[in-house]
């Protein structure tokens, strides 16, 4: 708190001094907890996309759909030498691939 100095008017009237709060009232303790909260959420969420981004298992596989190859037993070998690689030839997740495609 701050003590105001006493002043005249344009009238020719004196104001009394008193005293007056010295912070500003756009600043308040009440909004520090939620720009903490902000600020924590958004370093916590970059963490999380850059994390994410780091997974490189996906990026060397190469694309591989049902129509690249001729036969189920094909696409199937290629399945089962890296499912994580090639999950996308599995559409219903049975750990059978390309079930459309002819078996021989």
């Amino acid at each position: 708190m701050g003590y105001r100095k006493g002043y005249f008017k344009k009238n020719g009237t004196y104001v009394q001094p008193h005293f007056t709060k010295t912070k500003s009232k756009s600043y308040s303790n009440k909004n520090n907890g939620c720009m903490l909260i902000m600020l924590i959420a958004m370093t916590f969420g970059l963490a999380i996309s850059c994390s994410d981004s780091s997974d490189n298992s996906s990026n060397n596989c190469p694309t591989k759909t049902c129509g690249d190859f001729k036969t189920q037993l094909q696409a199937q070998a290629t399945y089962d030498s890296n499912r994580s690689c090639y999950k996308n030839l599995d559409a219903d997740k049975d750990g059978i691939a390309c079930e459309n495609l002819p078996e021989k």
